[in-house]
């Protein structure tokens, strides 16, 4: 099983504007899972501690094999997804490893 990590911080600094960014985010992404094959579960999560150099938010995921993965990247579902994450993100990271 491989897990994926993504994180970013967001570009809204107004508490309305951040709340609205994240739910947007949220829904855009968790409503990958039962669409994308291949996709077993998908969580965006917010940070949850005020601690310097933390991003704001995250996601979790997993998938069964890297070419799992691979598939979610490039399905047009998932590119439809990036457009509104990109509008609201910034400063991207991701790792994926095996479990």
């Amino acid at each position: 099983m491989i897990r994926h990590l993504v994180g970013w911080n967001l570009v809204a600094t107004g508490e309305t504007e951040r709340a609205a960014a994240v739910e947007a985010v949220r829904e855009s992404l968790e409503g990958l899972v039962g669409v994308v094959p291949g996709l077993l579960d998908l969580r965006v999560v917010e940070n949850g501690a005020e601690i310097a150099g933390n991003s704001d938010l995250a996601l979790i995921a997993h998938y069964e094999t890297v070419d799992d993965l691979r598939s979610y990247i490039e399905h047009p579902a998932h590119q439809a997804a990036v457009v509104v994450v990109k509008a609201n993100t910034t400063g991207r990271w991701a790792i994926d490893y095996e479990l």
